[in-house]
């Protein structure tokens, strides 16, 4: 079971839409790489023009910490100011349940 997750919070800069949907298809191809991330979903919000999310979960802190800090984590950091209205926002999470 996954113990831990992160949820990000993102606002795309307006008329940036396209290229921050094409930014997490290329995060999505970075994590696929990372073996302590179990799941990795961006989506984006209904009714919230330019809103979109990113939740993953993990094992442990350690692999938490690693995505963190690896080549996705830090990509976002980069491009953050290129495209996003506001700084990203990241909540972590402990998993109470899952199905």
């Amino acid at each position: 079971m996954a113990k831990f997750a992160l949820l990000v919070e993102l606002k795309a800069k307006p008329g940036k839409e396209s290229e921050v949907e094409a930014f997490l298809k290329k995060e999505a191809a970075l994590v696929r790489g990372e073996p302590g991330t179990l799941s990795w979903h961006a989506t984006s919000v209904e009714g919230e023009p330019g809103g979109y999310r990113i939740f993953d979960t993990f094992d442990d802190e350690v692999a938490r910490e690693a995505h963190l800090n690896g080549e996705a984590g830090q990509e976002l950091v980069v491009h953050a100011e290129e495209l996003f209205s506001v700084a990203p926002k990241v909540y972590r999470l402990q998993v109470v349940v899952e199905k």
